[in-house]
């Protein structure tokens, strides 16, 4: 089965082509790279941007220059800001922005598939953080592994589905002014793309590598170009830009889908010799099984821009955006199915014998009467990423200047085809896992040849096949005006108002019942309707199962004509299952700001910053099922709020090269979109059994932070720097979970149709809730330096380095709205460090980077009788190496992920149970890069 697409000439395409054309054909004019600025005039920082265009420096080239602009600008700033610039981005090994982010101090990153998908800023995770592309608000979304996600129909922005090449700045802006607009609890991530007025005259920079993965023996090409030119004296410029990847890649290891105690699902049968097994105080995995996924993706990125200067008093500006992000998966298991299911699943288990350990894990067991199934899961998922943004700015005179932008950002996510097909195997004898030797690699044997076809059942109401077709939409529709006034030397005022309407809808797809599936036909060969799967690089020991037949998705569709959409295969968003995720949000903000800018004397010390005032009101409705007596009924819900941010910004020169900032502000974000739906959601997948309710009428996240930060530029090219902050979080918004039986929650028995799920069944139930905050505190440390102090060649070695600390204690609280655990945010890791050495000589350059995390929480409270659930910190070693043939040809080699680091996340923090532990494997490019 294969992803198809053609890309429609959408307005962005046409335009590109057309700029493509006139570039083309254009005279040759040589080529030198500026400084970009990268913010239009609408945006924040302008102005402190181009003051670091005109710092004096150092002639430098390469690396060190990306990494001397990205010191002017996070000097000249009022704020506390950091940068990633030009040649940094394009240098640094990584495969899209996320991984680019992480090099900031500050930043850490979620995997999917093996790379960076979202970040977490300070400790606050992906909804925290708000993304502006070009100045203006964004958000994408993609779909990912249920172990890292699923898709996104949240507030987090997806950055893989960009390759980083695309643009030219990043900037995480951590503190507050009242000209940057609300939203972000964490900070603002500000994305800008290349412009032609960034270069002079014609610029052609092209390059193609090829990848090998170690795991999935896979090749994969990546290519780029980008092609510039400006006429009339440098008054009208043009530029184009494409990024191509094209990746394969092989995810496998083992996954519990958590651990639950003795009673869970009814229990343990009786009879069962090892009695341990059936206490309150004993744990078993789940759902023990091991998994193949093969993920193929191909993304695409266009940008396009157009300047116009037209006058030394006017300048107008367009900027395009067309990303796409193709992918197909597969996920391959081979489950133990009865540990999770009640009914004639867990009470007919007998466990014959076992071993617990100190934490009350059952870590060996054989057993009898076990359901085994083998699954197979194919998605299709697609993102497409359109923005058009046209901005300007009037000088009426050296003193007053009108800037003002509109545009419009768009993500559409698709996954067309999520279909599950599974084989069963029910009451095997002698089934037996063992965690003894490897306590996140077990050794499974399943009790029988799982490589012969028929050792397999395919039978109506055991089997599943799951069609599952969803999507969702992502619109920001941005209008923003602006005035600057220099009042007196000095003193500046600024002032503006913004409207942005932002609309998000969900919608799937289920068949009525997933259970009903039609007899195999006379003489049908069970071996013509599987496939063989295989850990391939994942070493768990002998005598276990770690291959085994899966079905095969394509020859049960040519057999029953799945995707007919007729009969027992059609599927409707008014099935009881699927009515939750067809849901919308609308928010209809408008926003005013007044700020004042200085520069002053504190006695013989400078002293500059802003202070200003920022007022938003929100007009949000929100619209899903909810439930009238006993049935759902479309409903939408209306709100407005108004939030008043004031803010402060300080910077103080004690000495040329010697600074201390100070910032304040209030800040608000808004509650997570799954939250907001009115009603409930029931989603029944195996084992898991959910209850997802939400409340419209929840209160934003609300705090007061404060920043003390000290930076000494103690040397060309160098920093060292200590930022302290802390957050005063008001009010919070937590989801709080309990396991109890469906029919203790007053919900009807009718949303449980087609699921095969039972009244009496334990379901998990998630409700969110304000609750009062708590304290967030930390310190970044920075130090960047080349050596060009040392002796003969090494002096052109350097090095970057930056460690993150942060502590928060939160009151999280049961259904009930009782007090439960107090402990750490969700995302959030006490330490992070991030270390690049880096050699650039005349010709040869090199560079090794490592990026750390600690654990961090991810569900709190945990689900399955855990106290929390969590992931394990990871190390990654990343290295690039590039070797100049001459002026214009550049030979590169990257190794991205060398130390193969495993996704491991557990339950309970005790016991440390492991609930994922996969791998992705190794990842090496070597390209070539030219430029004219």
């Amino acid at each position: 089965m294969q992803v198809q697409s053609v890309i429609g000439k959408t307005p962005v395409t046409m335009l590109a082509g057309a700029i493509a054309l006139a570039l083309s054909i254009a005279p040759v004019t040589g080529y030198a790279q500026t400084t970009a600025d990268p913010a239009p005039p609408a945006q924040a920082g302008a102005e402190s941007t181009q003051d670091a265009k005109n710092l004096d420096a150092v002639v430098v080239t390469g690396f060190r220059a990306s990494l001397q602009q990205a010191l002017d600008i996070k000097r000249e700033e009022v704020g506390v800001v950091d940068a990633i610039v030009a040649e940094d981005i394009a240098d640094f090994p990584d495969l899209n922005l996320a991984e680019s982010l992480q090099r900031i101090p500050g930043v850490s990153i979620a995997r999917d598939a093996g790379e960076g998908r979202q970040i977490s800023v300070r400790g606050l995770g992906p909804d925290f953080t708000r993304v502006r592309i070009n100045g203006m608000e964004a958000l994408t979304t993609a779909g990912g592994t249920d172990s890292s996600g699923g898709a996104n129909r949240g507030r987090g922005f997806d950055f893989n589905v960009f390759a980083s090449e695309l643009f030219n700045s990043l900037k995480v802006r951590k503190t507050a002014s009242a000209d940057v607009e609300e939203g972000s609890l964490g900070a603002t991530v500000d994305l800008q793309t290349a412009r032609p007025f960034d270069y002079d005259g014609l610029t052609f920079v092209a390059g193609g590598q090829l990848g090998f993965n170690d795991l999935s023996r896979d090749t994969d090409p990546r290519a780029t170009a980008l092609i510039s030119n400006t006429w009339m004296d440098g008054r009208f410029g043009a530029l184009l830009s494409v990024a191509y990847t094209d990746r394969r890649l092989t995810e496998e290891g083992h996954s519990t889908v958590r651990w639950d105690n003795g009673p869970s699902s009814g229990g343990f049968a009786a009879s069962s010799p090892f009695a341990a097994a059936r206490l309150p105080s004993t744990f078993h995995p789940r759902i023990p099984r091991y998994g193949v996924m093969e993920h193929d993706q191909q993304r695409l990125g266009v940008t396009s821009a157009l300047q116009f200067k037209v006058s030394d008093k006017t300048e107008l500006g367009l900027d395009l955006l067309y990303a796409k992000f193709d992918a197909t998966r597969t996920e391959n298991f081979l489950n133990g199915i009865s540990f999770s299911r009640t009914g004639t699943g867990k009470p007919q288990t007998v466990v014959l014998d076992g071993e617990v350990d100190e934490h009350g894990n059952l870590v060996y067991g054989r057993f009898n009467n076990v359901d085994v199934r083998s699954e197979a899961r194919y998605d299709e998922l697609t993102t497409k990423f359109t923005q058009a943004n046209f901005y300007g700015e009037h000088k009426f005179s050296d003193d007053f200047a009108l800037s003002g932008q509109i545009g419009r950002a768009k993500s559409e996510f698709d996954n067309p085809i999520q279909t599950t097909v599974t084989l069963d195997r029910n009451n095997v004898q002698g089934y037996s896992y063992d965690y003894r030797g490897n306590s996140r690699l077990p050794v499974i044997d399943n009790g029988f040849d799982v490589n012969d076809p028929n050792a397999w059942s395919f039978a109506n109401g055991v089997s599943e096949i799951r069609l599952r077709p969803q999507a969702s939409q992502n619109t920001f529709d941005n209008r923003q005006l602006d005035f600057r006034w220099n009042v007196a030397p000095g003193f500046k005022i600024k002032g503006g108002v913004q409207s942005k309407k932002y609309q998000f809808e969900s919608s799937e797809s289920r068949r009525a019942s997933e259970l009903v599936v039609p007899a195999l036909p006379p003489g049908t060969n069970m071996a013509d309707l599987t496939r063989r799967v295989a850990l391939q690089g994942t070493s768990v020991g002998g005598n276990n199962d770690s291959s085994w037949l899966i079905p095969n998705i394509d020859a049960f569709n040519r057999l029953f004509g799945i995707y007919s959409n007729n009969g027992i295969f059609a599927v409707s968003p008014d099935v009881a299952s699927a009515r939750g995720n067809n849901r919308s949000v609308e928010e209809k903000d408008l926003g005013y700001y007044l700020q004042a800018d200085f520069s002053t004397q504190l006695g013989r010390i400078p002293l500059s910053g802003n202070f200003g005032v920022r007022h938003v009101k929100t007009k949000q409705s929100s619209t899903g099922f909810a439930l009238a007596g006993t049935t759902p009924v479309l409903t939408t819900v209306g709100r407005d709020y108004n939030d008043t941010l004031p803010s402060l910004n300080l910077v103080a020169d004690i000495t040329p090269d010697f600074l201390i900032r100070f910032g304040a502000s209030k800040v608000m974000s808004r509650p997570g979109l799954g939250n907001l739906t009115p009603g409930v959601t029931v989603s029944v997948s195996g084992g898991n059994r959910v209850v997802s309710g939400g409340n419209p009428l929840l209160e934003p996240f609300r705090a007061k932070t404060y920043d003390l930060g000290f930076e000494w530029y103690f040397a060309e090219e160098s920093l060292l720097g200590l930022g302290l902050f802390y957050k005063d979080i008001d009010t919070f918004v937590q989801t709080s979970r309990e396991i109890r039986p469906y029919n203790t929650s007053g919900l009807p028995d009718e949303l449980l149709a087609g699921t095969g799920a039972l009244p009496t069944d334990e379901f998990q139930f998630n409700i969110p809730v304000n609750t009062p905050g708590g304290k967030l505190r930390g310190l970044e440390l920075s130090y960047q330096q080349p050596f060009t102090f040392l002796p003969s060649f090494w002096h052109d070695f350097g090095v970057q380095f930056n460690y993150t600390y942060v502590d928060s204690k939160i009151q999280y609280v049961t259904a009930a709205g009782a007090s439960s655990l107090k402990t750490d945010l969700v995302g959030l890791s006490k330490n992070a460090y991030n270390a690049t050495l880096y050699f650039e000589g005349d010709r040869f350059s090199a560079r090794v980077s490592a990026a750390y995390r600690d654990d961090y929480l991810t569900t709190v409270p945990g689900r399955n009788n855990a106290d929390v659930e969590g992931t394990k910190g990871t190390t990654t070693i990343d290295m690039s190496a590039s070797w100049k043939i001459s002026d214009q040809l550049e030979l590169t080699v990257e190794g991205l992920n060398l130390t193969d680091e495993y996704n491991d996340q557990w339950v309970d923090s005790a016991a440390d149970r492991v609930s994922v532990y996969h791998h992705t494997g190794r990842q090496y490019f070597l390209g070539l890069r030219y430029k004219m």
